[in-house]
């Protein structure tokens, strides 16, 4: 029997790319709701109740206010939106995260999809402060690159009215209280924030996303050789994972490196550059924003919670 699914926000950027790689799957049956009553209560209610598995696209408050409409014990829930991705009584959508996560995740009855701009920031630093190579106390920097398409609908409308007028490069989150940063913060296991300067280019999707890391903050021995090492033992651990390491490279330049390169995957390529000389490094994570940052996590979510092949529709 095919598992009921009701993606309530379908019409939004993440629901749909949630929709379009799910419509063609015979285990699953899309439950819709009319256009006209994507705002009527009894008919979201009745929806909610209905379905095996409700995903959640919307803000925060929505989000809310469609788990609190769920009156049975038994619908299970996937939240796209920053409502629970910090409650302990949610497990975190990130299955990459450490060996267990996968499990969670398929055993959970609510599911937090991470946000995009943490996730490569927490596998690249979590494992290092997990095997004691990166204190938890130690500041850090984040900086990266994303599609407009992260800022969602008004933010696609805007850029695309802009046409050739549209900056190519704007940074933003300047008072530094990005949405994101407290999960950030809990799951890369830090025990205070970083500092994140992300910016937002004149592109659809695909980040790119850069944590520099001085050597002399880390234990003694830290090299580039030692991070690359970490990082492709845990994720090496992980089965089904989406997370892949890329060869240790030392070179100053590297073109393929491009924010677009996963577009439309699930994938995330995690590569380490730096100079032992200069006690000095840098991590760079590429993925897609709307694919592993959102869209995708979230199928991948699905398909543990289900039961499915892992790579299913992605």
């Amino acid at each position: 029997m095919a598992i009921r699914v009701f993606i309530d926000g379908e019409a939004g950027t993440t629901g749909l790319q949630i929709r379009e790689r799910l419509a063609m799957r015979t285990d699953i049956e899309l439950l819709s709701i009319d256009e006209a009553r994507r705002k009527d209560l009894a008919a979201r209610r009745d929806l909610l109740n209905d379905a095996d598995v409700a995903i959640l696209c919307l803000p925060d408050e929505a989000a809310k206010e469609s788990v609190s409409l769920i009156e049975n014990s038994r619908t299970r829930v996937i939240d796209a939106s920053t409502a629970f991705r910090v409650d302990p009584n949610w497990v975190y959508g990130f299955a990459e995260m450490d060996r267990e996560q996968t499990d969670r995740i398929a055993n959970a009855r609510f599911v937090a999809n991470p946000g995009c701009w943490p996730q490569g920031v927490i596998a690249a630093i979590r494992p290092l402060v997990e095997e004691g190579l990166l204190p938890a106390a130690t500041p850090l920097s984040v900086t990266g690159i994303s599609g407009y398409s992260g800022g969602g609908k008004s933010m696609i409308a805007d850029y695309e009215a802009r046409g050739e007028a549209a900056s190519e490069q704007t940074p933003y989150g300047l008072t530094f209280e990005h949405k994101h940063l407290p999960e950030m913060q809990l799951y890369s296991k830090l025990s205070q924030r970083p500092l994140f300067v992300p910016t937002v280019g004149d592109y659809y999707k695909g980040m790119l996303e850069l944590i520099p890391l001085h050597f002399s903050l880390m234990p003694a021995g830290a090299s580039v050789a030692a991070i690359h090492s970490r990082l492709l033992n845990h994720f090496a651990e992980i089965d089904n994972s989406f997370v892949r390491v890329m060869p240790l490279d030392l070179v100053s330049r590297k073109d393929e490196i491009d924010p677009e390169a996963l577009n439309g995957t699930n994938e995330m390529h995690l590569h380490v550059f730096g100079n032992d000389g200069r006690g000095q490094g840098v991590i760079c994570a590429v993925y897609d924003n709307l694919g592993k940052g959102a869209s995708g996590a979230a199928v991948q979510n699905l398909n543990l919670m289900i039961g499915a092949e892992p790579r299913t529709g992605l």
